[in-house]
Protein backbone atom coordinates (compact mmCIF):
# COMPACT_ATOMS: atom_id res chain seq x y z
CA UNK A 1 0.00 0.00 0.00
CA UNK A 2 1.40 3.36 -1.00
CA UNK A 3 0.73 6.15 1.47
CA UNK A 4 0.56 9.65 0.05
CA UNK A 5 2.13 12.03 2.52
CA UNK A 6 1.38 15.72 2.76
CA UNK A 7 4.07 17.99 1.45
CA UNK A 8 3.47 21.05 3.55
CA UNK A 9 6.27 23.14 4.94
CA UNK A 10 6.58 23.58 8.70
CA UNK A 11 6.59 27.30 8.16
CA UNK A 12 3.28 27.13 6.32
CA UNK A 13 1.76 24.87 8.93
CA UNK A 14 2.70 27.29 11.70
CA UNK A 15 1.51 30.36 9.85
CA UNK A 16 -1.80 31.98 10.62
CA UNK A 17 -3.60 31.91 7.29
CA UNK A 18 -6.21 34.52 6.42
CA UNK A 19 -9.10 33.28 4.29
CA UNK A 20 -9.57 34.61 0.79
CA UNK A 21 -12.92 36.20 1.65
CA UNK A 22 -11.62 37.96 4.73
CA UNK A 23 -13.16 35.76 7.42
CA UNK A 24 -12.03 36.69 10.92
CA UNK A 25 -10.47 33.63 12.49
CA UNK A 26 -10.93 32.83 16.15
CA UNK A 27 -7.68 33.56 18.03
CA UNK A 28 -6.20 30.61 19.88
CA UNK A 29 -3.44 30.43 22.42
CA UNK A 30 -0.05 29.33 21.17
CA UNK A 31 0.35 27.22 24.27
CA UNK A 32 -2.78 25.19 23.59
CA UNK A 33 -1.86 24.71 19.93
CA UNK A 34 1.67 23.59 20.75
CA UNK A 35 0.40 20.87 23.06
CA UNK A 36 -1.39 19.33 20.09
CA UNK A 37 1.34 19.56 17.50
CA UNK A 38 4.87 19.23 18.90
CA UNK A 39 7.35 17.24 16.78
CA UNK A 40 10.62 15.96 18.21
CA UNK A 41 13.46 13.76 17.06
CA UNK A 42 11.63 10.88 18.73
CA UNK A 43 8.61 11.46 16.50
CA UNK A 44 5.14 12.90 16.83
CA UNK A 45 3.75 13.68 20.26
CA UNK A 46 0.32 14.51 21.57
CA UNK A 47 -2.73 12.98 19.86
CA UNK A 48 -1.31 12.64 16.35
CA UNK A 49 0.19 9.20 16.84
CA UNK A 50 -3.06 7.99 18.45
CA UNK A 51 -5.12 9.47 15.60
CA UNK A 52 -2.90 7.67 13.11
CA UNK A 53 -3.55 4.36 14.87
CA UNK A 54 -7.30 4.94 14.43
CA UNK A 55 -7.16 6.31 10.88
CA UNK A 56 -8.06 4.33 7.76
CA UNK A 57 -6.64 5.84 4.55
CA UNK A 58 -8.96 6.74 1.69
CA UNK A 59 -7.54 5.91 -1.73
CA UNK A 60 -9.98 8.22 -3.50
CA UNK A 61 -13.13 10.26 -3.03
CA UNK A 62 -14.37 9.45 -6.54
CA UNK A 63 -17.17 6.86 -6.99
CA UNK A 64 -16.58 3.74 -9.06
CA UNK A 65 -13.78 1.24 -8.88
CA UNK A 66 -12.60 -0.67 -5.86
CA UNK A 67 -14.13 0.05 -2.46
CA UNK A 68 -11.66 -2.07 -0.51
CA UNK A 69 -10.67 1.02 1.47
CA UNK A 70 -14.27 1.35 2.69
CA UNK A 71 -14.46 -2.08 4.32
CA UNK A 72 -13.64 -0.63 7.72
CA UNK A 73 -16.41 1.93 7.22
CA UNK A 74 -18.89 -0.91 6.74
CA UNK A 75 -17.93 -2.26 10.14
CA UNK A 76 -18.32 1.21 11.68
CA UNK A 77 -21.83 1.53 10.22
CA UNK A 78 -22.77 -1.83 11.67
CA UNK A 79 -26.53 -2.34 11.94
CA UNK A 80 -27.48 1.34 11.81
CA UNK A 81 -30.70 1.96 9.90
CA UNK A 82 -29.98 5.65 9.26
CA UNK A 83 -26.55 7.14 8.59
CA UNK A 84 -26.11 10.91 8.57
CA UNK A 85 -23.29 12.04 6.26
CA UNK A 86 -22.36 15.67 6.75
CA UNK A 87 -20.38 18.21 4.76
CA UNK A 88 -18.19 21.04 5.98
CA UNK A 89 -19.20 23.16 2.98
CA UNK A 90 -22.31 23.14 0.83
CA UNK A 91 -20.52 23.17 -2.49
CA UNK A 92 -17.34 21.13 -2.77
CA UNK A 93 -16.61 18.42 -5.31
CA UNK A 94 -14.98 15.95 -2.93
CA UNK A 95 -17.77 16.07 -0.36
CA UNK A 96 -20.37 15.42 -3.06
CA UNK A 97 -18.46 12.65 -4.83
CA UNK A 98 -17.58 10.99 -1.53
CA UNK A 99 -21.27 10.93 -0.67
CA UNK A 100 -22.04 9.10 -3.90
CA UNK A 101 -19.16 6.72 -3.26
CA UNK A 102 -20.32 5.96 0.29
CA UNK A 103 -23.95 5.59 -0.77
CA UNK A 104 -23.10 3.19 -3.58
CA UNK A 105 -21.02 1.14 -1.17
CA UNK A 106 -23.78 1.06 1.45
CA UNK A 107 -26.35 0.05 -1.17
CA UNK A 108 -24.21 -2.79 -2.47
CA UNK A 109 -22.71 -3.99 0.82
CA UNK A 110 -25.10 -2.97 3.58
CA UNK A 111 -28.54 -3.02 1.95
CA UNK A 112 -29.25 0.72 2.01
CA UNK A 113 -32.07 1.82 -0.26
CA UNK A 114 -32.58 5.59 0.13
CA UNK A 115 -30.50 8.72 -0.37
CA UNK A 116 -32.06 11.57 1.63
CA UNK A 117 -31.02 15.15 0.94
CA UNK A 118 -31.45 18.49 2.68
CA UNK A 119 -33.99 19.32 -0.05
CA UNK A 120 -37.72 19.95 0.02
CA UNK A 121 -40.00 16.91 0.35
CA UNK A 122 -41.80 17.76 -2.89
CA UNK A 123 -38.59 17.99 -4.94
CA UNK A 124 -37.40 14.70 -3.51
CA UNK A 125 -40.59 12.96 -4.64
CA UNK A 126 -40.14 14.36 -8.14
CA UNK A 127 -36.61 12.95 -8.34
CA UNK A 128 -37.80 9.62 -6.95
CA UNK A 129 -40.58 9.43 -9.54
CA UNK A 130 -37.90 9.67 -12.22
CA UNK A 131 -35.79 6.99 -10.54
CA UNK A 132 -38.71 4.56 -10.42
CA UNK A 133 -40.26 5.22 -13.84
CA UNK A 134 -37.75 7.07 -16.02
CA UNK A 135 -40.41 9.70 -16.75
CA UNK A 136 -39.43 13.35 -16.83
CA UNK A 137 -36.62 13.27 -19.36
CA UNK A 138 -33.16 12.38 -18.10
CA UNK A 139 -31.09 12.93 -14.96
CA UNK A 140 -29.85 16.31 -16.15
CA UNK A 141 -33.30 17.70 -16.89
CA UNK A 142 -34.63 16.36 -13.59
CA UNK A 143 -31.72 18.02 -11.76
CA UNK A 144 -32.45 21.27 -13.59
CA UNK A 145 -36.07 21.17 -12.45
CA UNK A 146 -35.59 20.12 -8.84
CA UNK A 147 -32.18 21.45 -7.79
CA UNK A 148 -32.30 24.90 -9.40
CA UNK A 149 -30.73 27.71 -7.33
CA UNK A 150 -29.43 25.23 -4.76
CA UNK A 151 -25.82 24.23 -4.05
CA UNK A 152 -26.70 20.77 -5.39
CA UNK A 153 -27.41 22.08 -8.90
CA UNK A 154 -24.08 20.53 -9.89
CA UNK A 155 -22.64 17.84 -12.11
CA UNK A 156 -21.88 15.70 -9.07
CA UNK A 157 -25.59 15.29 -8.33
CA UNK A 158 -26.37 14.52 -11.95
CA UNK A 159 -23.87 11.68 -11.58
CA UNK A 160 -25.61 10.43 -8.44
CA UNK A 161 -29.07 10.51 -10.04
CA UNK A 162 -27.75 8.78 -13.16
CA UNK A 163 -26.22 6.00 -11.08
CA UNK A 164 -29.41 5.54 -9.07
CA UNK A 165 -31.56 5.33 -12.19
CA UNK A 166 -29.16 2.84 -13.80
CA UNK A 167 -29.13 0.78 -10.62
CA UNK A 168 -32.93 0.58 -10.66
CA UNK A 169 -32.95 -0.50 -14.29
CA UNK A 170 -30.70 -3.42 -13.36
CA UNK A 171 -32.30 -4.18 -9.99
CA UNK A 172 -36.08 -3.76 -10.46
CA UNK A 173 -36.71 -6.10 -7.53
CA UNK A 174 -34.78 -3.90 -5.11
CA UNK A 175 -34.85 -0.28 -6.27
CA UNK A 176 -33.15 2.65 -4.60
CA UNK A 177 -35.01 5.84 -3.71
CA UNK A 178 -34.37 9.55 -3.36
CA UNK A 179 -36.09 11.62 -0.70
CA UNK A 180 -36.03 15.28 0.30
CA UNK A 181 -36.45 15.70 4.04
CA UNK A 182 -36.36 19.50 4.28
CA UNK A 183 -38.77 22.42 4.17
CA UNK A 184 -36.30 25.25 3.73
CA UNK A 185 -36.85 26.38 0.13
CA UNK A 186 -39.67 24.38 -1.42
CA UNK A 187 -41.71 24.75 -4.55
CA UNK A 188 -45.12 23.23 -3.90
CA UNK A 189 -46.72 23.15 -7.34
CA UNK A 190 -50.21 22.07 -8.33
CA UNK A 191 -49.00 18.54 -9.06
CA UNK A 192 -47.81 18.18 -5.47
CA UNK A 193 -51.08 19.45 -3.99
CA UNK A 194 -52.83 16.96 -6.28
CA UNK A 195 -51.10 14.12 -4.43
CA UNK A 196 -53.40 15.08 -1.54
CA UNK A 197 -56.55 16.25 -3.29
CA UNK A 198 -56.62 13.27 -5.68
CA UNK A 199 -56.66 10.87 -2.76
CA UNK A 200 -59.54 12.72 -1.11
CA UNK A 201 -61.45 12.96 -4.39
CA UNK A 202 -61.15 9.20 -4.92
CA UNK A 203 -61.86 8.05 -1.37
CA UNK A 204 -63.88 10.88 0.24
CA UNK A 205 -65.30 13.06 -2.55
CA UNK A 206 -67.69 14.75 -0.13
CA UNK A 207 -64.67 16.32 1.62
CA UNK A 208 -63.01 17.64 -1.53
CA UNK A 209 -64.78 21.05 -1.64
CA UNK A 210 -63.70 21.83 1.93
CA UNK A 211 -60.14 20.71 1.23
CA UNK A 212 -59.93 22.89 -1.88
CA UNK A 213 -61.30 25.80 0.13
CA UNK A 214 -58.61 25.36 2.78
CA UNK A 215 -55.87 25.25 0.14
CA UNK A 216 -57.14 28.37 -1.68
CA UNK A 217 -54.51 31.10 -1.53
CA UNK A 218 -51.83 28.61 -0.53
CA UNK A 219 -51.78 26.53 -3.68
CA UNK A 220 -49.27 26.68 -5.30
CA UNK A 221 -46.07 28.01 -3.72
CA UNK A 222 -43.92 28.58 -6.80
CA UNK A 223 -41.44 31.02 -5.29
CA UNK A 224 -40.61 30.80 -1.61
CA UNK A 225 -39.01 34.25 -1.54
CA UNK A 226 -42.09 35.84 -3.11
CA UNK A 227 -44.24 33.97 -0.61
CA UNK A 228 -42.19 35.44 2.24
CA UNK A 229 -43.14 38.85 0.85
CA UNK A 230 -46.75 38.31 1.91
CA UNK A 231 -47.78 40.06 5.13
CA UNK A 232 -47.01 37.98 8.22
CA UNK A 233 -50.67 37.88 9.28
CA UNK A 234 -51.64 36.42 5.90
CA UNK A 235 -48.92 33.77 6.09
CA UNK A 236 -50.05 32.84 9.60
CA UNK A 237 -53.64 32.48 8.41
CA UNK A 238 -52.54 30.28 5.50
CA UNK A 239 -50.49 28.13 7.88
CA UNK A 240 -53.52 27.63 10.12
CA UNK A 241 -55.59 26.55 7.11
CA UNK A 242 -52.87 24.13 5.98
CA UNK A 243 -52.95 22.55 9.45
CA UNK A 244 -56.76 22.25 9.22
CA UNK A 245 -56.33 20.57 5.84
CA UNK A 246 -53.94 18.06 7.38
CA UNK A 247 -56.43 17.32 10.16
CA UNK A 248 -59.16 16.84 7.57
CA UNK A 249 -57.08 14.34 5.60
CA UNK A 250 -55.98 12.53 8.77
CA UNK A 251 -59.61 11.95 9.71
CA UNK A 252 -60.51 10.47 6.31
CA UNK A 253 -58.62 7.20 6.13
CA UNK A 254 -59.67 5.16 3.12
CA UNK A 255 -59.52 1.48 2.26
CA UNK A 256 -55.95 1.60 0.97
CA UNK A 257 -53.63 2.20 3.95
CA UNK A 258 -50.55 2.84 1.83
CA UNK A 259 -52.33 5.46 -0.28
CA UNK A 260 -53.68 7.10 2.87
CA UNK A 261 -50.27 7.17 4.53
CA UNK A 262 -48.74 8.96 1.53
CA UNK A 263 -51.61 11.43 1.24
CA UNK A 264 -51.40 12.23 4.94
CA UNK A 265 -47.62 12.66 4.81
CA UNK A 266 -47.89 14.97 1.79
CA UNK A 267 -50.56 17.01 3.58
CA UNK A 268 -48.27 17.10 6.59
CA UNK A 269 -45.45 18.44 4.41
CA UNK A 270 -47.69 21.26 3.18
CA UNK A 271 -48.62 22.15 6.77
CA UNK A 272 -44.98 21.99 7.89
CA UNK A 273 -43.92 24.22 5.02
CA UNK A 274 -46.65 26.78 5.65
CA UNK A 275 -45.74 26.94 9.33
CA UNK A 276 -42.04 27.34 8.58
CA UNK A 277 -42.82 30.14 6.14
CA UNK A 278 -44.40 32.21 8.88
CA UNK A 279 -40.80 33.10 9.74
CA UNK A 280 -39.92 36.77 9.79
CA UNK A 281 -36.44 36.96 8.21
CA UNK A 282 -35.86 40.32 9.87
CA UNK A 283 -36.51 39.01 13.40
CA UNK A 284 -33.30 37.26 14.42
CA UNK A 285 -34.72 36.51 17.87
CA UNK A 286 -37.21 34.09 16.33
CA UNK A 287 -34.62 32.35 14.11
CA UNK A 288 -33.55 29.67 16.67
CA UNK A 289 -37.16 28.51 17.10
CA UNK A 290 -37.64 28.16 13.36
CA UNK A 291 -34.31 26.38 12.85
CA UNK A 292 -35.17 23.97 15.66
CA UNK A 293 -38.56 23.35 14.05
CA UNK A 294 -36.88 22.79 10.69
CA UNK A 295 -34.43 20.21 12.07
CA UNK A 296 -37.22 18.47 13.96
CA UNK A 297 -39.26 18.22 10.75
CA UNK A 298 -36.24 16.89 8.84
CA UNK A 299 -35.81 14.17 11.46
CA UNK A 300 -39.54 13.37 11.46
CA UNK A 301 -39.55 13.01 7.68
CA UNK A 302 -36.57 10.65 7.72
CA UNK A 303 -38.09 8.60 10.53
CA UNK A 304 -41.42 8.38 8.70
CA UNK A 305 -39.72 7.28 5.49
CA UNK A 306 -37.54 4.69 7.19
CA UNK A 307 -40.46 3.16 9.07
CA UNK A 308 -42.81 3.30 6.09
CA UNK A 309 -40.39 1.78 3.59
CA UNK A 310 -38.47 -0.43 6.00
CA UNK A 311 -35.26 0.46 4.17
CA UNK A 312 -31.98 1.92 5.39
CA UNK A 313 -31.35 5.60 4.71
CA UNK A 314 -28.27 7.73 4.08
CA UNK A 315 -29.05 11.30 5.15
CA UNK A 316 -26.99 13.98 3.40
CA UNK A 317 -26.84 17.42 5.00
CA UNK A 318 -24.48 20.01 6.40
CA UNK A 319 -22.46 18.96 9.47
CA UNK A 320 -24.60 21.15 11.73
CA UNK A 321 -27.69 19.13 10.80
CA UNK A 322 -26.44 15.52 10.92
CA UNK A 323 -24.34 15.89 14.08
CA UNK A 324 -25.62 15.56 17.62
CA UNK A 325 -24.66 19.16 18.34
CA UNK A 326 -24.10 22.23 16.20
CA UNK A 327 -21.21 24.66 16.38
CA UNK A 328 -23.72 27.51 16.68
CA UNK A 329 -26.30 26.56 19.33
CA UNK A 330 -27.57 30.13 19.51
CA UNK A 331 -29.04 29.66 16.02
CA UNK A 332 -29.31 25.85 15.86
CA UNK A 333 -30.32 24.89 19.41
CA UNK A 334 -31.16 21.27 18.52
CA UNK A 335 -30.08 19.40 15.41
CA UNK A 336 -31.65 16.86 13.12
CA UNK A 337 -29.05 14.38 14.38
CA UNK A 338 -30.05 15.00 17.97
CA UNK A 339 -33.72 14.46 17.15
CA UNK A 340 -32.84 11.26 15.26
CA UNK A 341 -30.85 10.01 18.24
CA UNK A 342 -33.90 10.65 20.44
CA UNK A 343 -36.15 8.53 18.21
CA UNK A 344 -33.72 5.93 16.82
CA UNK A 345 -31.02 5.55 19.46
CA UNK A 346 -28.12 3.43 18.18
CA UNK A 347 -29.91 2.92 14.89
CA UNK A 348 -28.67 6.38 13.92
CA UNK A 349 -24.99 7.01 13.09
CA UNK A 350 -23.65 10.52 12.29
CA UNK A 351 -20.52 10.93 10.14
CA UNK A 352 -18.87 14.34 10.00
CA UNK A 353 -16.48 15.89 7.47
CA UNK A 354 -13.52 18.20 8.03
CA UNK A 355 -11.05 19.64 5.54
CA UNK A 356 -7.78 21.50 5.68
CA UNK A 357 -7.93 23.88 2.72
CA UNK A 358 -9.51 24.53 -0.65
CA UNK A 359 -12.47 25.98 -2.51
CA UNK A 360 -16.22 25.74 -2.16
CA UNK A 361 -19.48 27.43 -3.10
CA UNK A 362 -21.33 29.82 -0.82
CA UNK A 363 -23.10 33.18 -0.99
CA UNK A 364 -22.62 36.71 0.24
CA UNK A 365 -26.09 36.62 1.84
CA UNK A 366 -28.02 33.61 3.13
CA UNK A 367 -31.30 34.76 1.55
CA UNK A 368 -31.01 35.43 -2.17
CA UNK A 369 -27.83 35.98 -4.10
CA UNK A 370 -25.82 33.60 -6.24
CA UNK A 371 -23.67 30.64 -5.31
CA UNK A 372 -20.06 31.48 -6.09
CA UNK A 373 -16.54 30.27 -5.44
CA UNK A 374 -14.60 31.08 -2.27
CA UNK A 375 -11.20 29.77 -1.18
CA UNK A 376 -9.55 29.29 2.22
CA UNK A 377 -5.92 28.48 2.99
CA UNK A 378 -4.53 25.82 5.30
CA UNK A 379 -5.93 25.62 8.84
CA UNK A 380 -3.90 27.50 11.41
CA UNK A 381 -2.59 26.09 14.68
CA UNK A 382 -5.21 25.49 17.33
CA UNK A 383 -7.96 24.37 14.97
CA UNK A 384 -9.15 20.77 14.82
CA UNK A 385 -8.27 20.58 11.14
CA UNK A 386 -4.67 21.63 11.78
CA UNK A 387 -3.95 18.60 13.93
CA UNK A 388 -6.02 16.20 11.82
CA UNK A 389 -4.08 17.25 8.75
CA UNK A 390 -0.81 16.12 10.35
CA UNK A 391 -1.94 12.50 10.27
CA UNK A 392 0.24 10.82 7.66
CA UNK A 393 -2.61 9.93 5.31
CA UNK A 394 -3.72 12.46 2.69
CA UNK A 395 -7.40 11.63 3.27
CA UNK A 396 -8.73 9.28 5.94
CA UNK A 397 -11.58 8.32 8.23
CA UNK A 398 -11.74 7.04 11.77
CA UNK A 399 -14.19 5.61 14.28
CA UNK A 400 -14.39 8.20 17.04
CA UNK A 401 -15.91 5.67 19.45
CA UNK A 402 -13.08 3.15 19.18
CA UNK A 403 -10.09 5.45 18.82
CA UNK A 404 -7.21 5.05 21.32
CA UNK A 405 -7.68 6.85 24.63
CA UNK A 406 -5.33 9.71 23.73
CA UNK A 407 -7.20 10.30 20.48
CA UNK A 408 -10.60 10.19 22.16
CA UNK A 409 -9.44 12.66 24.80
CA UNK A 410 -8.32 15.04 22.07
CA UNK A 411 -11.55 14.54 20.08
CA UNK A 412 -13.58 15.39 23.18
CA UNK A 413 -12.15 18.91 23.48
CA UNK A 414 -13.92 21.77 21.70
CA UNK A 415 -11.72 23.72 19.26
CA UNK A 416 -12.34 26.12 16.38
CA UNK A 417 -13.47 24.27 13.26
CA UNK A 418 -14.52 25.72 9.91
CA UNK A 419 -18.07 24.79 8.98
CA UNK A 420 -19.55 26.74 6.05
CA UNK A 421 -23.20 26.93 5.08
CA UNK A 422 -25.14 29.29 2.85
CA UNK A 423 -23.16 32.43 3.68
CA UNK A 424 -19.48 33.36 3.70
CA UNK A 425 -17.29 34.77 5.29
CA UNK A 426 -17.74 32.46 8.25
CA UNK A 427 -15.73 32.28 11.46
CA UNK A 428 -14.44 28.91 12.75
CA UNK A 429 -16.49 27.96 15.79
CA UNK A 430 -15.72 25.68 18.69
CA UNK A 431 -16.86 22.09 18.41
CA UNK A 432 -15.81 18.83 20.08
CA UNK A 433 -15.77 16.25 17.30
CA UNK A 434 -16.50 13.31 19.61
CA UNK A 435 -19.59 15.02 21.03
CA UNK A 436 -21.14 15.50 17.59
CA UNK A 437 -20.03 12.56 15.41
CA UNK A 438 -19.43 8.84 15.74
CA UNK A 439 -17.24 8.70 12.63
CA UNK A 440 -15.08 11.41 11.06
CA UNK A 441 -13.82 11.80 7.49
CA UNK A 442 -10.96 14.26 6.98
CA UNK A 443 -9.85 15.53 3.57
CA UNK A 444 -6.63 17.40 2.97
CA UNK A 445 -7.85 19.58 0.10
CA UNK A 446 -11.15 20.26 -1.65
CA UNK A 447 -12.32 22.23 -4.68
CA UNK A 448 -15.58 23.81 -5.72
CA UNK A 449 -18.30 21.59 -7.20
CA UNK A 450 -18.74 21.51 -10.97
CA UNK A 451 -21.27 23.80 -12.58
CA UNK A 452 -24.20 22.05 -14.20
CA UNK A 453 -23.73 21.77 -17.96
CA UNK A 454 -26.51 22.94 -20.32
Amino acid sequence: MTIRTKRISRRLLLATVATAAGAVLVPVSVQAATADTVHTAAGKQGPIRALERAAHPLHTTEPGGSTADLRALSAMVGDAKVVGLGEATHGSHEFFTMKERVFRHLVEEKGFTTFALELSWSAGLQIDDYLQTGKGGDARSVANQTLANSPWEREEFVSLIEWMRDYNCHHPDRPVHFMGDDIGAPSLNDAFFARVTDYVEKNHPESLPRLNELYTGLRPIDDVFAYLGKPLAERQQLAARAQQALELVSSRKGSGKDAFDWAEQNARSIAQTAKFLTINPDDRKSLPDFEKFRDEVMAQNVTWWQKHTGGKVLVSAQNNHVGYASDNPEVYPKTQGSFLRDTMGKNYLPIGFTFNQGSFLSKDAALGGDWKKFTVGAAEAGRNEYTLDQVRYQDFYLDVRKAPAAARAWLNVARPTLNIGTQFPETPRDIAIAKSFEVLIHLHEIREADKLKP
